[in-house]
């Protein structure tokens, strides 16, 4: 599905506050369904931190993603979120425990392999500004390719389909840093749709976009979840778009996993307050819980 900065991703699924596993979620998408042919992205143990930090981010996490289904991580900030989704995504190297996929070490693949399985869109994607929306689509078929070997007919189809559901293709002739915030996130999206991976890890994809294109996002990563059995792990800052679009979520403060669910489950006034520190009303609708908040907790 993606380039350099694509060419990894997982999902999660992890202990709840009472200790018990979500490894149950491993049986299938949320409907019940089986999900056979989706792919296992487990995070063991995990211990996560950054070389000059004193105290690792995330110490001794479990997480293991819903195959073929959207696993949401949420929390404030400084909680841990995109931490443990670079950790998942090979981006940082755990100091201690595994990231698996379908059991398989990802530490121990090769780097072409793994970016054939799982494919990120980090916060800090880059690419030159003069190139075409098209090239930076084509860049995410390098797991695909031999280094001299030129773009085949699949290549084409795949770059086809990911730029039709990104939304993206009266963009194709367009050079990249003639874009607006927006059309660059549905760009990359694009690429990392083309990389075509069974795992797709996004952090934060709908940060500084304005509603139109935050729905677009949305509706791509359901597109996704509805139409095949890419397993998807998402970072999003808004509580309430997680909800409406996560099959489970998973709750982060300080570094810890303090809830994980489905979404009814974990959109709880008792959680906003205890997790983000803001007393609010959470009324349950067809669209999801809908929250209004009231105030900050200052204890």
């Amino acid at each position: 599905m993606s380039t350099e900065h694509a060419d990894t991703t997982r999902t999660e699924t992890t202990n709840g506050p009472d200790g018990s596993n979500d490894a149950d979620a491993s049986a299938g998408p949320a409907d019940g369904s089986a999900a056979t042919d989706a792919t296992d992205l487990d995070g063991e143990d995990l211990v996560l931190g950054y070389p000059n930090a004193p105290e690792p981010v995330i110490d001794g996490e479990s997480i293991a993603a819903e195959p073929g289904a959207v696993t949401a991580l949420v929390g404030p900030n400084g909680s841990g979120k995109s931490t443990l989704l670079k950790g998942l995504a090979t981006q940082i190297a755990p100091e201690d425990g595994s990231v698996l996929v379908d059991g398989e070490d990802v530490h121990a693949m090769d780097a072409k392999a793994l970016a054939r399985k799982l494919g990120l869109l980090s916060q800090e994607s880059t690419s030159p500004n003069s190139i075409t929306v098209e090239d930076l689509v084509y860049h995410g078929r390098y797991p695909h390719r031999g280094f001299f070997e030129r773009t085949t007919e699949a290549d084409a189809v795949a770059v086809e389909e990911a730029i039709e559901l990104a939304g993206c293709g009266h963009l194709r002739d367009r050079e990249v840093g003639s874009l607006s915030g927006g059309q660059k996130q549905l760009a990359w999206i694009a690429m990392v749709l083309a990389q075509d991976t069974d795992v797709l890890l996004l952090d934060e994809p709908t940060t500084f976009l304005d509603m139109h294109h935050q729905m677009e996002v949305m509706e791509i990563i359901e597109t996704l979840r509805d139409e095949s059995d890419v397993t998807v792990v998402v970072v999003l800052h808004d509580i309430e778009q997680a909800a409406r679009l996560a099959d489970r979520m998973v709750a982060l403060k300080d570094g810890e996993i303090r809830a994980r669910g489905a979404p009814e489950e974990i959109v709880t006034e008792e959680l906003l307050a205890d997790v983000f520190r803001v007393d609010a009303d959470v009324v349950q609708t067809e669209n999801g819980p809908r929250v209004t908040p009231l105030r900050a907790r200052h204890e």
